[in-house]
């Protein structure tokens, strides 16, 4: 079968990638590894599992029936209630129809001689498209390490990122959660509520701030709904797509009294906002250190004993190089006497055995091991899928020393390949939701442009992708991010290079710059008729 565009994920992008699609006339085909669309909420439904970014701004705005129509019930919304919005999302536009469920592409490679992307699938369909967009999300390749004896263990495994759909009880049973990122953070406190006794292996201490999650009431509702046009537009222009996140003068030029006054204002709002309290936190190691001292006295503050509080103090990373979490009672629940934390850097995991997890000093009897060990992020979800480009260039070695593209847009050499929120883009450092709309809002208008020129195929010109790709890593050189071994950096992955992907120059001047692209008729793209 031969479409007119083929997408790959029925997450948000995926979805609303369809939809533009379908305004525009096209037959378009979207393969989707789940049974249900939603993406990260779909297979995220871990314990505590809830978004970062507060639910009247992590939602569509490309419809305004459906913002005004929706009512969210919590400020930061749980897993649950954002897949029933996703679901909402596909039942309104009558998305599922062109949605091919429990499909896997295994393989994608471009016809040059036709101008067309070839895509196999694990349940051996093959079918055809002028384009190939790729919808998988940046956090979808799940990453299990790789421990001895792991296949021995007796008791359950699971991975935060690859939840049971039907829950998991953890009552009476002994519980090791591996790992305290972002999944780690959000699923500690709940499993503890339930389990027998926890055990947490700790390998690197996170930075997290209280989310401070409440019911929503609908007079708040109804003022934002009634703000959302002007409310929409600050998001866009943005740093990174967030509401009251941006400061507008450096710590360093106010008085201590006026920096304490000010974290702790943010911090009593909560939320990733905090990183915004003043202009020089992400560029200046004393400004940075001042908010991670401030965070580190909260630890100190919360967690009665000294020995513990210190080892989730984070001291080896600036604040915000890595993806701050957001918590409701973490640090808390080491008060716990049900709750023990290991520190695996001084105290190693060896294997895992039948009946634990074995470190250099100890045995540690277990029922259930949680792996809330990351992803490989945003390089890994494409990667896996087979592309293979122009001369049978494979994008895996393409990129085998860092990804390179054209504004995150498109690699060069895959003509017709656009990439959603790509490495090369703001993405991960922002709001997804705004970046999502944006990446496209371009690429519906970008297809929409060659179909009525009739130009057969865009390409990323290499000159324009070296100089972009030589422009994000510039830029965030002039920041404290490239300093954290951190996912961003490829850093969570043995072997993987050790690049910055995303682009640190913010979500508004980003748009800028692509719709200037557009408007200069696709400047650094090249056109074949």
């Amino acid at each position: 079968m031969r479409f007119d565009a083929i997408v790959v994920g029925a997450g948000f992008s995926g979805m609303y990638m369809l939809h533009r699609l379908r305004g525009l006339g096209l037959s378009v085909r979207v393969f989707e590894a789940g049974d249900g669309v939603g993406g990260t909420w779909y297979w995220n439904r871990y314990p505590g599992a809830r978004c970062d970014v507060e639910s009247m701004e992590y939602s569509f705005s490309f419809d305004r029936e459906l913002e005004q129509e929706w009512e969210w019930s919590e400020r930061y919304a749980s897993q649950p209630e954002i897949l029933r919005y996703a679901e909402h999302v596909a039942d309104r536009f009558d998305l599922r129809r062109d949605i091919t469920f429990g499909t896997r592409v295994t393989g994608a490679a471009y016809d040059e001689a036709d101008h067309l992307w070839r895509v196999e699938t694990d349940g051996g369909e093959r079918v055809a498209a002028r384009r190939l967009i790729t919808a998988v999300g940046c956090l979808s390749a799940a990453r299990v390490p790789d421990f001895p004896g792991a296949s021995t263990f007796g008791g359950a495994s699971l991975h935060t990122g690859r939840w049971p759909h039907e829950g998991v009880d953890f009552s009476g049973l002994r519980v090791a959660v591996i790992g305290t990122g972002s999944s780690g953070i959000q699923s500690i406190p709940v499993i503890a509520d339930q389990a027998e006794h926890v055990t947490v292996f700790q390998r690197t201490p996170n930075f997290s701030v209280p989310a401070h999650n409440r019911p929503l009431t609908p007079e708040y509702q109804n003022q934002v709904k009634a703000d959302y046009p002007d409310l929409r537009r600050q998001m866009r222009e943005s740093m990174t797509g967030l509401l009251g996140a941006a400061g507008t003068v450096p710590a360093l030029e106010v008085t201590q009294e006026e920096r304490t006054r000010e974290f702790e204002a943010r911090w009593a709002r909560g939320g990733i906002p905090f990183l915004g309290a003043f202009t020089d936190i992400a560029i200046d190691p004393r400004a940075n250190e001042l908010a991670a001292e401030f965070v580190r006295g909260k630890i100190r503050e919360i967690v009665s004993d000294a020995r513990t509080a210190e080892l989730l103090m984070p001291r080896d990373h600036p604040i915000g190089s890595k993806r701050i979490c957001v918590d409701t009672g973490y640090f808390a629940t080491y008060n716990r006497p049900d709750v023990t934390l290991v520190d695996v850097r001084s105290d190693p995991i060896e294997e895992i055995t039948p009946t634990g997890v074995r470190t250099a000093a100890a045995h540690h009897e277990v029922d259930v091991i949680v792996y809330a060990t990351g992803f490989d992020a945003m390089t890994g979800p494409l990667l896996g899928l087979g592309i293979t480009g122009r001369g049978g260039l494979s994008l895996k070695r393409k990129w085998e020393a860092g990804p390179r593209t054209y504004l995150g847009l498109m690699s060069a050499g895959f003509p017709n390949l656009f990439t959603i929120t790509g490495p090369g883009s703001p993405s991960v450092l922002s709001n997804m939701i705004v970046s999502i709309e944006q990446h496209v809002d371009w690429i519906a208008d970008c297809v929409a442009w060659l179909h009525e020129r009739g130009v057969a195929a865009i390409d990323a010109d290499p000159q324009a992708e070296k100089n972009w790709t030589a422009h994000v890593d510039e830029v965030s050189r002039f920041t404290l991010y490239p300093q954290a071994n951190s996912w961003y950096m490829g850093a969570n992955i043995p072997g993987k290079p050790r690049v910055f992907m995303p682009y640190v120059g913010g979500v508004g001047a980003y748009r800028l710059k692509c719709d200037q692209v557009a408007a200069d008729g696709y400047e650094g793209f090249l056109l074949s008729s």
